[in-house]
């Protein structure tokens, strides 16, 4: 109980970063609410690929297990991200033998879209594609999406609470929280870097055209540097970067390709973490039209 305890405590942390004090206070309750808190899951689930094939599949009894609810409400494929999901689930898979299900339930208001989506991005995972919106419904989780996915324990206790693909920093917690014990080797050596500039204006952007930002990150320390993954507040904003350490005195490359879906203003924050003390935060800004 005591480890549970510290990593809900840095969950809150994690997540109250830039956040006012009310912000911070609204964040500390909801996350003291559903710590320990059990999730109860209907027992009628129907799992299918690419909403076409049921399959048989039961929640196995695993250790951890991970949990994400997505609503009807919003942008689907910026709110599912499942590009990003494939690559944190064969990560988890790689360090825990694949012992950490995953479990997707999905209440979608337009489900060919959701089709069309599981196939575009090649996602052949179990889907529950919950109808009746019963999971919720049992369960009433926050209206926040960031709130709506959990790391649960044997028992299906939450144990994090936030979402991997979203925030590099809740991403962190679940893999020390699933590693503890383990001798997987973390990235020990630490250097410093600086951005050539943190914040870009992207202007207009016609719906569903694509405009890029580069930024430029400086090795400014005395060892090598290495960009180790971004996250996103939107699926619209994908990254690419250098794989290749940087030099002390060296640069790494990194574009942010934004491909607005829906019209409107958009300001969307790229979390870059690499082997710094802290992840560099990047922002984007603009209209779609």
């Amino acid at each position: 109980m005591k480890c549970l305890n510290v990593i809900l405590l840095l969950t809150v942390c994690f997540l109250s970063i830039s956040c006012k004090d009310k912000k911070k206070e609204e964040i500390t309750q909801l996350v003291t609410n559903w710590q320990d808190k059990e999730i109860i899951f209907p027992s009628n689930m129907v799992f299918t690929r690419y909403m076409i094939d049921t399959i048989d599949y039961q929640i196995p009894q695993s250790n951890y297990k991970v949990l994400i609810y997505v609503d009807s409400i919003g942008c689907a494929s910026c709110k599912l991200q499942l590009p990003r999901w494939k690559e944190f689930i064969a990560q988890i898979d790689s360090l825990t033998n694949s012992q950490v299900p995953f479990l997707f339930f999905l209440h979608p208001k337009d489900y060919k879209e959701i089709r069309y989506i599981l196939r575009r991005d090649g996602f052949d995972f179990p889907v529950c594609i919950d109808t009746e919106d019963a999971l919720n419904k049992q369960n009433k989780f926050p209206a926040n999406i960031t709130f709506q996915t959990f790391l649960l324990d044997k028992d299906n206790k939450v144990v994090v609470i936030g979402n991997p693909v979203h925030n590099i920093a809740v991403k962190d917690l679940y893999l020390k929280q699933l590693l503890q014990g383990t001798h997987v080797a973390d990235n020990s050596i630490k250097t410093t870097a600086e951005v050539n500039i943190t914040e870009v204006n992207l202007g207009d952007i016609p719906a569903k055209e694509t405009k890029k930002a580069d930024f430029i990150v400086k090795n400014t320390g005395n060892s090598p540097l290495v960009i180790l993954g971004t996250s996103t507040t939107c699926g619209c904003a994908v990254t690419t970067f250098d794989k290749h350490p940087a030099k002390p005195g060296e640069s790494l490359h990194l574009t942010v390709s934004m491909t607005p879906k829906e019209s409107g203003m958009f300001d969307e924050v790229i979390m870059v973490k690499c082997n710094t003390e802290k992840p560099i935060q990047l922002k984007i800004r603009g209209h779609a039209q």
